[in-house]
């Protein structure tokens, strides 16, 4: 093990450091920001479509960002904006043809990605290893209450 590994919290910091990297330079080849690939994942998992007011909340950002994001997702054709009801404040967010085959390319970097970081691991490991790391950020999350 490499001299800086050698406690478990730099060894998971290394460990997440290296999945994000690995996982931003996949994303990047395709001309989308991370921020973009989260709205471009929502929307899949809504159906395609979902309140603009809904997107703010599930990124927890300010309105004004996600209204840039979206602004920059439109010009490029993956979303489209319109009107949802007679109240025109309620903005509907609509994942277009090709912001769909976008999110479908994402989803693979995703699983290509997670295929990487259990290669040569047994399914049992690979269980073993999802369970402890569920355990400790259980662990982090209820030492952060306290």
């Amino acid at each position: 093990m490499d001299h800086h590994l050698r406690g478990l919290g730099p060894a998971l910091g290394w460990a997440a450091k290296l999945a994000k990297a690995n996982m931003d330079a996949r994303v990047s080849r395709y001309d989308v920001t991370p921020g973009q690939t989260h709205i471009l994942l929502y929307l899949h998992q809504q159906g395609g479509h979902a309140l603009q007011h809904e997107l703010t909340e599930y990124l927890r950002v300010k309105p004004s960002t996600v209204n840039g994001l979206l602004d920059r997702m439109a010009e490029k054709g993956l979303v489209l904006r319109s009107v949802s009801g007679a109240d025109a404040r309620r903005r509907l967010i609509t994942l277009t043809e090709k912001g769909a085959e976008q999110q479908a390319l994402f989803q693979k970097s995703f699983l290509d990605v997670e295929e990487a970081i259990v290669r040569g691991l047994t399914p049992g490991e690979r269980e073993t290893l999802a369970a402890l790391l569920s355990r400790v950020i259980q662990n982090l999350k209820e030492d952060s209450e306290t």
